[in-house]
C-alpha cells in the first residue's frame, strides 16, 4: 500500500515543518463551532492580492494515530460537526481546512473564493498534512467535497511518491461543468480564454439559490451555518476562477493516476428544477452525476465508485437515512483501505 518508505516520508514532513515553523508559529484558539473545536491560522506567502492565510480546524479529542483532513467545496467552509463526530467515534483525529480566501481564511484584501490556478491550494494542503503528522497522526484519509474533490484529486496526482496521506475520499467531486453538450464543447472554451487577459473581470450569472435553501435549517433543510461564508447565492466568479476550474477539469478528463486507495461517492440522480420541489432533497442539484461517474472511471488506480440513492450534492447533508448509508459504506471501505 505504501509507495514511500517511512524514512522518506519523515524527511518530507521535516522539510515542510521547517518551512512552516520559519513563517509562522501554530497557535490554536477557540473556534466558531464551539468548545469541541479549535482553529489555527496559518500564514502563507503573499500572492497577487496580498496577504494569504488558510485555517486548520480540528475537533478536540484524545491522541490518535489515524486521522482525516477534510477539504470543503466552492462558496463553502467547514461546518459539518456531525461528520467530525462520526469520525471521532471511529477513532479518527478530525481536521478540516478552510482554504485560502474561503470562510475563516478570507480577508478584506481578497475577492472571496478567488483563484487563478488550483495548484495555489496545494501549499495549504501540504502544510495541514505536515501539521497532522507532527501532532502524531500516522495514517491520513484525505477527503474532498465538490470543488474540494477536484482539488484533492489533482493534488494527489501531483504528489505521487511524496504522499503525506494514505487514502482518498471524494464526495461528489466537481469533475465537469454541468452544462449542455453544445455549451460545454463550443461556448465554454471560448469564454475561458478571457481568463488569460481579464482574470479579474466578473462574470454574469450564478448558481441557483435552491441548493442552499434545501440544506439551510431556516429554509428547507436542517443544517445551521454562517450565510456570510456560505450564502444561498454564491458570489459571482471572475474569468480567472473559471479558467482555473476548466484547466483542472481538463486534467481529469485526460485521465489522472492516484496511487492510494480511493473511494468516489455521488448521488444516483441529478435534479434540474427552476422552481422549488421536494425533489431537491433527493438528488444532486449542483452537478450532473453522470459526469462524476464518467470521469471517476477514467482514474488510473485502486478506485471504487458508489452511487447513493437519494443523495444530495453534499452527501453528508442528505436526509438522515441517506447519510447514515454514506457513513456506513465509507467506514466499511476504510477498514480495507487502512
Amino acid at each position: 500500500m505504501y509507495l514511500m518508505n517511512r524514512s522518506n516520508r519523515q524527511k518530507i514532513i521535516l522539510l515542510l515543518g521547517l518551512h512552516f515553523n520559519a513563517t509562522s508559529q501554530l497557535e490554536y484558539k477557540s473556534d466558531v463551532l464551539g468548545d469541541t473545536f479549535e482553529q489555527a491560522t496559518i500564514l502563507q506567502p503573499d500572492d497577487y492580492e496580498g496577504n494569504v492565510t488558510c485555517t486548520l480546524v480540528k475537533r478536540k479529542s484524545g491522541q490518535s494515530k489515524i486521522g482525516v483532513l477534510y477539504i470543503h467545496g466552492f462558496s463553502d467552509y467547514f461546518f459539518q460537526t456531525e461528520m467530525a463526530d462520526k469520525f471521532s467515534k471511529k477513532g479518527f483525529a478530525f481536521y478540516a481546512l478552510d482554504l485560502r480566501k474561503y470562510g475563516r481564511s478570507h480577508s478584506e484584501n481578497q475577492k472571496i473564493c478567488n483563484v487563478r490556478n488550483l495548484n495555489e491550494y496545494f501549499a495549504d494542503i501540504d502544510t495541514a498534512l505536515s501539521i497532522m503528522h507532527q501532532e502524531g497522526v500516522e495514517k491520513i484519509l484525505l477527503s474532498g467535497h465538490s470543488t474540494g474533490g477536484l482539488i484533492v484529486s489533482l493534488y494527489a496526482n501531483q504528489r505521487i511518491g511524496k504522499e503525506l496521506f494514505d487514502a482518498i475520499y471524494l464526495n461528489s467531486p466537481f469533475f465537469d461543468m454541468n452544462l449542455n453538450p453544445i455549451l460545454k464543447k463550443v461556448v465554454l472554451p471560448l469564454v475561458v480564454k478571457k481568463g488569460n487577459k481579464s482574470p479579474n473581470k466578473i462574470m454574469k450569472g450564478g448558481l441557483s439559490p435552491w441548493y442552499g435553501m434545501s440544506i439551510y435549517y431556516k429554509d428547507k433543510g436542517e443544517w445551521q451555518y454562517n450565510l456570510a461564508w456560505k450564502p444561498h447565492n454564491a458570489p459571482a466568479v471572475n474569468y480567472g476562477w473559471l479558467k482555473a476550474i476548466y484547466d483542472g477539469q481538463r486534467q481529469i478528463h485526460k485521465g489522472i493516476k492516484l496511487s492510494k486507495p480511493t473511494l468516489v461517492m455521488y448521488s444516483n440522480n441529478s435534479v434540474y428544477n427552476k422552481n422549488w420541489t421536494d425533489e431537491m432533497l433527493t438528488g444532486d442539484a449542483v452537478l450532473n452525476v453522470k459526469d462524476i461517474e464518467k470521469y471517476a472511471k477514467k482514474i488510473d488506480g485502486n478506485v471504487q465508485i458508489q452511487s447513493i440513492e437519494d443523495g444530495m450534492h453534499d452527501l453528508i447533508l442528505s436526509k438522515k437515512s441517506v447519510r447514515e448509508e454514506v457513513y456506513f459504506k465509507l467506514f466499511q471501505w476504510l477498514e480495507t483501505a487502512f
